[in-house]
């Protein structure tokens, strides 16, 4: 049987104010479009920012040891070139889910491909959940702290 792998679609914009705009869901006629698209798709945009934000948050109420990527998450919301970069990359849920079938995420994809062509979007991606496709937590030895 071949696994069923599960997709996800990011994308990122140039336009700090705009990204502003859409972490706090602010209807503006320059999003128009964009909201039009997540609305179909019962999408919703979450700034990677505010992911990693609240994914250290998480491990710091439930102790940290048990986040093997806790540091490096850190590390980076404290980063501001990085925090720059993270305010303006999104990835969507949709129906509330992080990851979805291929078959909607090619659909969000090519609805969203139109906003790239007229510049609104910078880059669109779309992950799948094959681990070998992706990079795996690093692994923590004993002598770590």
């Amino acid at each position: 049987m071949v696994p069923q792998w599960r997709y996800q679609v990011r994308f990122d914009v140039n336009d700090s104010a705009l990204a502003e705009s859409i972490r706090r869901k602010v209807q503006e006629p320059a999003l128009a479009q964009l909201f039009d698209v997540l609305a179909r798709h019962h999408a919703t945009p979450k700034s990677q920012f505010d992911a990693f934000s609240e994914y250290v948050t998480v491990a710091e109420e439930r102790g940290v040891e048990g986040y093997p990527l806790y540091h490096w998450t850190k590390a980076t919301i404290e980063d501001l070139e990085k925090k720059k970069k993270y305010l303006k990359s999104f990835t969507l849920y949709v129906d509330n889910s992080e990851v979805y079938t291929k078959e909607i995420a090619d659909s969000l994809e090519s609805d969203l491909q139109p906003l790239a062509t007229s510049g609104l979007i910078a880059r669109i991606s779309k992950y799948d959940t094959n681990p070998a496709n992706n990079p795996q937590p690093p692994q923590r030895s004993s002598e770590q702290g």
